[in-house]
């Protein structure tokens, strides 16, 4: 018979799995807290790319390499944002060959409201937490962060 230990996960196969149930149930509550949102996650995760290049923007390839996709995919994704009217594509200044994408003022207003609502479901979710629990995870959060910008980097 296994001892205990050895039926308990890896810390990565437990990480693993609290991360894409946290994922699965915060895109499941963003509808329900954040009804009139309906853009997929590729979108948001693109307008957060955006964010994260401001105000000089991001070149088209740039956001392939960033986000890992494909620049057919990068290029639907960003025709998309540029036609909801939350980004816009101009031709690089230094290169007019090449697109640079920025996040509109229409499209942060959308990105700031669903960051919000997350924001409040996961408040809300925090203040059912005894202190030691909350503690336990903001504790956590400098770790997770260096965790991401380790996985990044891969």
């Amino acid at each position: 018979m296994p001892r205990a230990e050895e039926q308990r996960p890896s810390d990565a196969e437990a990480l693993t799995d609290v991360v894409n149930r946290l994922r699965r149930v915060l895109r499941a509550g963003i509808r329900t807290d954040y009804p009139w949102e309906t853009l997929p996650m590729a979108q948001i995760e693109l307008l957060q790319c955006l964010r994260d290049h401001e105000p000089a923007g991001i070149r088209v390839g740039e956001i392939c390499t960033t986000l890992h996709l494909a620049p057919a995919t990068t290029s639907g994704l960003v025709q998309q944002l540029v036609e909801a009217g939350t980004a816009t594509r101009d031709p690089d200044p230094a290169d007019r060959r090449v697109a640079v994408v920025r996040l509109t003022k229409g499209g942060r207003r959308q990105l700031q409201d669903w960051q919000k609502a997350h924001e409040r479901r996961l408040g809300t979710a925090l203040a059912q937490l005894s202190v030691a629990q909350r503690a336990a995870v903001r504790a956590a959060v400098p770790a997770l962060a260096v965790l991401v910008d380790k996985l990044s980097q891969s």
